[in-house]
């Protein structure tokens, strides 16, 4: 439900987003709508021209809107270049106050030997080791364990149950949400005759600044160096990161893929979601991968990839199936009909 005692005028939506304004700039919203369920006292916005058959019906006080679409509609309106990046930035202004209030519970555990900065909230039955260093202005939720000789940077947000094993370093401004483990051993074992001799995990996990992981997303230690994640990088939930992996500055990853372990991801990379990524890989810089691809060697070309089959009907599928097993004998018979040079 949106907060009522939230409000904000159109010229300081525009001053806050950089829009140029078309209308009323006293008109005054008290929270954001999608433009088939806006009321009167919300704000919208239309990001693709195939929704704009909805701006003759939608109630909203004011959209945010492209120039090269501005004139589909005659009410209240904010032109923005990017008017899904205008929605993304509007969003601070309405975003529920979640931050608590510098504070540390009672029933908090605290080594004595911790350096905590100004204006830090630690919440009940927490956690913390030696030589932990927590910045200034950070939240730490309900239940969160953080190990020996972590760094947490200025104005973190950790939600409840997060997980910092020892020696993890978190850089500035980060959102780390529930369920998140950092710094768990990755997957390092040696086989012999009598089965596995576990490889010890020695190296730890850095993070950049400005970095959000989703609920419930793992990212490993290293095995002897350290697993890296760059400056601005965003996680979505269910993501397995494995040791030594490094991924670079500003990309994205979706929901529920995993990278396995020394894997080099570049930056301004996208990975869609459920992909899988084999180790001991390098993409370069501006990648983009489909849902569901499984990368099996490295890519050293910007641009998109993909694999996978897509859903067809059962029947067609299975067709289609058989004859993708079929596919070599194929092949070489073809071969065996060719004429020389003519392959």
């Amino acid at each position: 439900m949106p907060d009522m005692e939230t409000r904000f005028t159109l010229a300081e939506i525009a001053d806050h987003i950089g829009g140029v304004i078309e209308g009323d700039p006293t008109c005054q919203v008290t929270h954001i709508a999608s433009l088939s369920e806006a009321s009167a006292h919300a704000i919208s916005f239309i990001a693709h021209a195939r929704y704009c058959e909805q701006l003759a019906n939608t109630q909203a006080a004011a959209i945010v809107i492209s120039p090269l679409l501005a004139d589909q509609y005659t009410g209240n309106k904010l032109l923005v270049d990017d008017p899904y990046w205008g929605f993304a930035k509007m969003t601070e202004l309405f975003k529920p106050a979640t931050t608590a209030k510098p504070q540390i519970h009672p029933t908090a555990v605290i080594d004595d030997h911790c350096q905590i900065g100004d204006g830090v909230s630690i919440g009940p039955h927490v956690t913390i080791g030696c030589n932990v260093e927590l910045g200034d202005n950070v939240s730490i939720g309900a239940g969160c364990y953080i190990g020996d000789r972590t760094i947490v940077g200025n104005g973190c947000q950790l939600y409840p149950h997060v997980t910092l094993y020892h020696d993890t370093v978190l850089g500035k401004f980060g959102i780390i949400h529930a369920g998140v483990v950092i710094g768990a051993d990755g997957f390092g074992f040696a086989p012999n005759a009598d089965g596995w001799q576990k490889i010890h995990q020695l190296g730890a996990v850095t993070i950049g600044d400005n970095v959000e992981l989703g609920a419930g997303t793992t990212i490993d230690r290293g095995a002897l160096g350290n697993t890296v994640i760059g400056n601005g990088v965003k996680i979505d939930n269910q993501v397995q990161v494995a040791h030594n992996v490094h991924i670079g500055e500003h990309t994205a990853i979706a929901a529920c893929s995993a990278i396995a372990g020394s894997t080099i991801i570049g930056a301004h990379c996208t990975i869609a979601g459920a992909v899988g990524i084999v180790g001991h890989l390098e993409i370069t810089d501006h990648v983009h991968i489909t849902a569901m691809t499984l990368v099996t060697k490295s890519i050293r070309r910007a641009g998109s990839y993909s694999s996978g089959v897509p859903m067809g009907p059962t029947k067609q599928w299975r067709r289609n199936a058989a004859r993708f097993n079929q596919l070599d004998q194929i092949a070489t018979r073809l071969r065996q009909h060719l004429q020389p040079g003519e392959e």
